[in-house]
């Protein structure tokens, strides 16, 4: 008599699950297309910051509260009460925004127009910036150098109009604009006053700015709500924003 075997009897091959790839960590001064940028950052869920310059990879160090942390909220604060104040506007804190194959940065602030307001950049499907914001600003202490350099080179020649950046240590603050594929250094009015060429009202009283004295600040940022050129551009934003729906 031939005994058949059970099925249970019979040993099964186990299949060995494949291993994700090994994604090599991202690490300052790593030379990257945007892309290959993308996919090790998205890797590290832990990291809180990244740029991609130029293909070149910066990543920041622990932000410490005076020289980064208190005038980056203080920018910020300021640039937040304009857009409450001004229809089709939109703020962002650290964003990322994607400019070319070769630049993905994470500005400390953005300011732009939406889409429906007739801004030049957009929201992707994946709820990021693509195209160049209107204004963008950073906090530069021990980053000046890039700043200054390769990344005001960057936000040039992707069409950044309004570009400013705050030198803590040196108690500056540098506000270009864009004209002629050329970044000028915005200069004050007669009463001191820095006023922005791309949103209109954005006033700033600078050595405000770089004293804290966020009183004074506001002050000055009121007057500029009160304008006529304030008025009028938030009428005609808010026209735009009406058309779209």
């Amino acid at each position: 008599m031939v005994i058949t075997p059970s099925s249970s009897a019979v040993p099964t091959t186990r299949q060995t699950p494949e291993k994700a790839p090994w994604i090599p960590p991202l690490e300052n001064g790593d030379r990257l297309s945007r892309a290959e940028f993308e996919r090790r950052y998205q890797a590290m869920p832990e990291l809180k910051q990244a740029d991609l310059i130029e293909g070149v990879v910066y990543m920041a160090s622990p932000l410490r509260f005076k020289p980064h942390a208190e005038p980056h909220a203080n920018l910020q604060g300021w640039m937040w009460l304009y857009k409450v104040n001004t229809p089709g506007v939109a703020l962002g804190d650290t964003p990322t925004v994607q400019l070319d194959r070769d630049n993905e940065p994470q500005p400390d602030v953005v300011l732009r127009l939406s889409e429906a307001a007739g801004g030049q950049s957009v929201i992707d499907a994946d709820g990021y910036i693509a195209g160049a914001p209107e204004l963008v600003a950073e906090i530069s202490t021990s980053t000046a150098t890039i700043d200054l350099g390769d990344k005001l080179r960057a936000y040039r020649r992707n069409g950044v109009k309004e570009y400013i950046v705050w030198q803590v240590s040196d108690r500056r603050i540098d506000w270009f604009y864009l004209d002629n594929d050329e970044y000028i250094s915005l200069e004050p009015k007669q009463n001191g006053i820095l006023q922005s060429r791309v949103f209109p009202g954005l006033w700033l009283d600078r050595p405000a700015m770089l004293s804290g004295d966020m009183q004074r600040m506001t002050a000055v940022l009121q007057d500029g709500f009160a304008s006529s050129v304030h008025l009028c551009f938030s009428a005609g934003t808010q026209a735009k924003l009406g058309a779209s729906q």
